[in-house]
């Protein structure tokens, strides 16, 4: 029976996963007395429940193809499409907006971006943010299973850093340099189809039962059940929803921010919960390069923030500013980690780190920290900081050959593909980023909007990181007041920013559709 249902379509397997996740909503809904909600998610269940049924029987003998571009394709279908159906229950549910804004608010959610069209929390009801942050959730888990099934052996989405063209690795041999050619030989052995299957079973109970670790840390530190489900599964997904605003509007105070802070690594490194797939690869946390380098961010800049004002604020009142200051240290911290993560929650305290360290509106710091973005084959979004890694080798070893030019680089062969090839490869995505955001922001800015909103909601929406867009500004921008066209545009960008550049335009690669 599994075996049936894994030769169907990708995006017929992610409806049924999808309808069956309506009942979620439906059941909570009932129990706190929500009905018509609740009769919304049930018929919705119901209804695209049978739906799927039929396709499935109409495709089950179909026969499929194998090449990479089939699964590429049903991919940027699932970002474009299935938002279509998750809008329908959304829209019957709230009752009073728009179609198109129901479906740029999934596209949202299931993009992980977080930028919501309803300012006012309590315009929704609770069965709904259920239903905001669960298709959040499921839209952190695709990409998890994606990234490593389908992008990891087209060489895409971060893995193209450390891939190897045209070499010999474990006894498999390459054809040529072409994009996408793979990272080893697992594409010449097993079908994708059979790496979604498997890594969707193994990672769907890693991914659960953090979530559910999360949750219950979350309930022990102070927050309801209901508030705690969501920003748990906000924080696993990097999507930022949250129905109170974030961890501030909790009860969970600092403690559940430390909670959060501390699976917020689930979104830094691919290896705290898995390798990328090759064998001897997988290295002990503390040397892996992304979580050095996360590292190195998330003490420098709170630390910069923290000592900017110290010795002026600090003759004033010692033992006040003392606790300030520990305050205004930790409000950075988690911050920080969580834009760059692209998660977006903001600390309780992170108000007293913008008054110690004098600047009201950090909104470059937050933007920056969202553009580097966070682990390959993670649920954060941004440029991630293998690419930024591989940047930083490669300028380290320039910098080297201009004191001694007759030098040999050492570190090994990987370190070498890194700052060689690697570093090429990293460029040309970044080059490929700043055109996006050059595209994007001017197209928003024929919609009506000035330099500065623009740029805001573009790199919200590239980076999937979209609280910027209210917290980096000096006036919050409310997504809800955009024209239909904005709209439109931010949410083409962020699935733009979901699947990367790159893996976009390996779908017009002449190569990839002969392969």
């Amino acid at each position: 029976m599994l075996a049936q249902i894994a030769k169907l379509p990708l995006l017929v397997i992610l409806m049924g996963i999808s309808a069956l996740a309506m009942l979620l909503p439906a059941g909570f809904g009932w129990m706190i007395g929500e009905f018509f909600e609740a009769r919304v998610f049930l018929y919705g269940a119901l209804l695209f429940g049978f739906l799927t049924s039929f396709l499935a029987i109409a495709m089950a003998d179909r026969p499929r193809s194998t090449r990479p571009r089939r699964h590429l394709v049903a991919l940027l279908g699932l970002f474009v499409l299935l938002p279509l159906m998750l809008a329908v229950p959304f829209h019957q549910a709230v009752r009073t907006t728009t179609f198109l804004n129901s479906y740029v608010e999934m596209v949202s959610a299931l993009t992980t971006t977080g930028a919501t069209l309803f300012d006012d929390p309590t315009r929704l009801a609770r069965s709904v943010h259920l239903w905001r942050a669960l298709v959040g959730w499921l839209g952190g888990l695709f990409i998890w299973v994606g990234a490593i099934a389908i992008l990891a052996p087209m060489a895409l989405g971060g893995f193209e850093v450390r891939a190897r063209f045209g070499a010999r690795r474990a006894g498999a041999t390459f054809r040529d340099d072409r994009l996408g050619a793979g990272l080893n030989q697992i594409t010449r052995v097993a079908d994708i189809s059979e790496r979604i299957r498997a890594y969707a079973i193994r990672l769907l109970p890693v991914y659960t039962g953090l979530t559910l670790a999360l949750w219950i840390c979350l309930i022990i530190a102070g927050d309801g059940a209901f508030v705690a489900l969501c920003h748990a599964m906000s924080t696993m997904a990097t999507s930022g929803i949250s129905p109170v605003g974030g961890p501030a509007g909790g009860g969970a105070g600092y403690a559940g921010e430390m909670v959060i802070a501390a699976f917020f690594i689930f979104a830094v490194s691919r290896l705290t919960f898995a390798s990328d797939m090759q064998a001897g690869e997988l290295r002990r946390l503390h040397k892996d390069p992304e979580i050095r380098m996360a590292l190195a961010i998330v003490i420098v800049l709170p630390l910069f923030l923290f000592f900017r004002h110290w010795v002026g604020a600090f003759e004033v009142d010692e033992e006040q500013n003392l606790l300030a200051g520990i305050a205004s240290l930790w409000g950075s911290f988690f911050t920080v980690l969580s834009f760059l993560t692209t998660t977006g929650f903001e600390s309780s305290a992170w108000s007293d780190s913008r008054d110690w360290s004098g600047l009201q509106t950090p909104g470059l710091i937050l933007m920056g920290l969202a553009l580097v973005g966070g682990g390959v084959a993670t649920t954060a979004g941004g440029a991630k900081l293998m690419r930024v890694y591989a940047l930083y080798l490669h300028g380290l070893r320039e910098m080297e050959k201009l004191v001694h030019p007759s030098s040999v680089g050492g570190s090994g062969t990987d370190a070498r593909h890194m700052r060689g090839r690697g570093a090429y490869m990293a460029w040309l995505f970044f080059m490929l980023m700043s055109m996006s955001v050059a595209l994007v922001s001017a197209l928003l800015t024929l919609t009506g909007q000035d330099f500065e909103s623009a740029m805001a909601l573009t790199i919200a929406a590239l980076t999937t990181t979209g609280p910027i867009a209210t917290s980096a500004m000096a006036e919050p921008i409310s997504y809800g007041a955009l024209s239909d066209t904005a709209k439109l545009v931010l949410a083409g960008a962020m699935i733009l920013g979901r699947l990367e550049t790159l893996a976009i335009i390996a779908l017009f690669s002449p190569e990839i559709w002969r392969r």
